[in-house]
């Protein structure tokens, strides 16, 4: 059985879950898109990696999705439509591309979730700058965040009550600049930590908190990797993951906030605050070293067995 994990050559989860792979088939593909080609007219998806030849995707037996791409980005879309064309050849990938592309758009994301009737932080998504600016005041302190990114690259606190009103227009025509849709919400007291919620195959797996010290920004204006005293609980601002066995309503309610995505694993960023839990996204691609670092749990290994059962259920004959 031949099944290619696409992912980031070097990085942790992938080479991790591509070693899985390995143990359990006798075969290792880990691959980068990076430097795949569609080839409409014969039908193939050519994709190598370091020190392998390119293999087609549609010829293989499963592909397993951990990374798209290094960072979240509008390219991030284009790759998984090589990969949905991959899955409209019959080939199972895991999750379903056409389900992670649901999601990879921060505003697609939350769209789906207030739809579903989840709790998330007051928001305001707007192209127009005098909107926003009216959005900010009213918060008083809100987060603006890309609509591609992760680990809270590029995002940006914002204290308007502290800047006031020219100081925080500066700001917002500043990050305008990087991103025409603004998509800005309210600053929630994270008391310290949020959560991760993780799900494989839809049933619950475990959670894990990302943690750090609380410590006041100066100047009212904080980057998301601002160091010591950023405000965000990323691993890549000094967060650290720890273990957190939540009660049993927050796991349902992660659980209501992954069931419209259907991935076959997911991560879902809940914030328990003192007027009461938010979701602030599914991931399609977080909590392997969450879930590893904080409870010792071999995601790579229960996602390989996962898969094969999948794929040994799709092969046996329907009595």
């Amino acid at each position: 059985m031949r099944i290619a994990v696409v992912g980031i050559p070097g990085g942790w989860s992938s080479e991790a879950l591509a070693d899985a792979v390995a143990k359990a088939t006798g075969e290792r593909l880990l691959l980068d898109l990076g430097g795949a080609r569609l080839d409409l007219s014969t039908g193939q998806v050519l994709c190598g990696g370091p020190g392998l030849r390119p293999v087609d995707l549609c010829r293989l037996d499963a592909v397993l999705i951990k990374k798209a791409a290094p960072q979240y980005s509008p390219d991030m879309i284009d790759r998984l439509e090589l990969l949905r064309f991959v899955a409209g050849r019959g080939v199972p990938c895991l999750s379903d591309p056409e389900r992670i592309l649901r999601l990879v758009d921060r505003l697609a994301c939350s769209v789906t979730l207030s739809l579903a009737g989840l709790p998330l932080p007051p928001t305001t998504v707007t192209e127009d700058p005098a909107e926003a600016l009216d959005a900010v005041l009213g918060y008083g302190r809100a987060v603006l965040k890309p609509l591609f990114t992760s680990k809270a690259r590029g995002m940006v606190l914002l204290d308007a009550a502290s800047l006031g009103r020219e100081a925080s227009a500066q700001v917002l025509e500043r990050f305008r600049a990087a991103n025409r849709v603004l998509y800005i919400q309210q600053a929630l007291d994270l008391r310290g930590q949020d959560l991760g919620v993780c799900f494989l195959g839809g049933e619950y797996l475990g959670t894990y908190a990302r943690r750090k010290d609380v410590s006041p920004s100066a100047g009212g204006v904080s980057p998301s990797a601002g160091g010591a005293g950023s405000w965000s609980t990323s691993t890549e601002s000094g967060g650290r993951y720890a273990a957190f066995d939540p009660p049993a309503e927050i796991i349902e309610l992660a659980r209501r906030a992954q069931e419209p995505f259907g991935l076959d694993f997911t991560c879902v960023d809940v914030a328990l605050t003192d007027s009461g839990p938010y979701v602030f996204e599914v991931s399609a691609f977080g909590g392997f070293r969450g879930l590893k670092a904080a409870r010792g749990l071999d995601v790579a290994g229960l996602f390989t067995a996962y898969v094969l059962r999948r794929l040994k259920q799709a092969r046996e004959p329907r009595t």
